[in-house]
């Protein structure tokens, strides 16, 4: 029997984990930085990303993801020093559907789908999900969004919400494993409501949080992997 035997549904965060926003964030960001002559590379931008998202977020937790990113950048230019116009902004809100996934996202999600139901929790709104499920060529099972939830993680509310939506369709909480990449955003929670959970480290050979933030405690995932393709063959086993 294989260790990953007990679950049924597996909860994936997708931003980090299936999709490479890192690579996505530099990219929409860089156009501008080059503009204004700004001396950041692409870690520098991702960083930048990183230290106000989780701020904006909770300043505004019923907001759709792209007005969030939006003011995002408006708070980077501050950071930085360059002006950010409303169409800068509002076109780094839509940028989301164009971020990458990972190479290995995609064929590892297509296999587990044939032992366990997949699910998403993710920090964003519908509309920009559903072109990165779209990119992935993965239809899931069952999707919550921050939009769904009116707050984004690590509030714990995002947490109950997909638990509660497994639980009517007959999945209960001890069948469920939580895959992400965040400690701060999904694992922290998970731990504090019971929910096993597999850390997908994705930077694992870069070190740092990168577009996240450092977890507020300490936090020990039952297993670590260092990608999806390296989890699916464990899961799979």
């Amino acid at each position: 029997m294989g260790e990953f035997d007990g679950f049924a549904t597996l909860s994936f965060d997708c931003y980090g984990t299936l999709i490479d926003w890192e690579r996505g964030i530099a990219a929409a960001l860089r156009p501008w930085a080059a503009r204004h002559g700004l001396p950041a590379d692409d870690e520098s931008l991702v960083a930048a990303h990183g230290r106000h998202e989780t701020h904006v977020q909770q300043q505004m937790p019923a907001a759709p993801y792209p007005d969030v990113l939006a003011e995002v950048m408006r708070r980077i230019g501050v950071d930085l020093g360059a002006p950010v116009s409303d169409d800068e902004a509002r076109a780094y809100g839509a940028s989301v559907g164009e971020w990458p996934p990972f190479p290995d996202s995609g064929p590892a999600l297509a296999a587990l789908g044939e032992r366990y139901r997949l699910a998403i929790l993710s920090n964003v709104d519908r509309a920009s999900f559903a072109r990165s499920e779209a990119a992935l060529g993965v239809e899931f099972d069952l999707v919550v969004t921050a939009e769904d939830v009116g707050a984004y993680k690590p509030d714990p509310a995002n947490f109950r919400h997909l638990l509660a939506a497994l639980d009517g369709i007959g999945v209960a909480p001890g069948l469920v494993l939580h895959v992400a990449e965040s400690l701060y955003h999904d694992h922290e929670p998970a731990a504090a409501l019971g929910l096993a959970s597999v850390w997908i480290h994705r930077r694992h050979d870069r070190g740092g949080f990168g577009a996240t933030r450092e977890p507020g405690g300490s936090v020990e995932p039952r297993w670590r992997f260092p990608s999806m393709a390296a989890f699916s063959t464990a899961a799979l086993a």
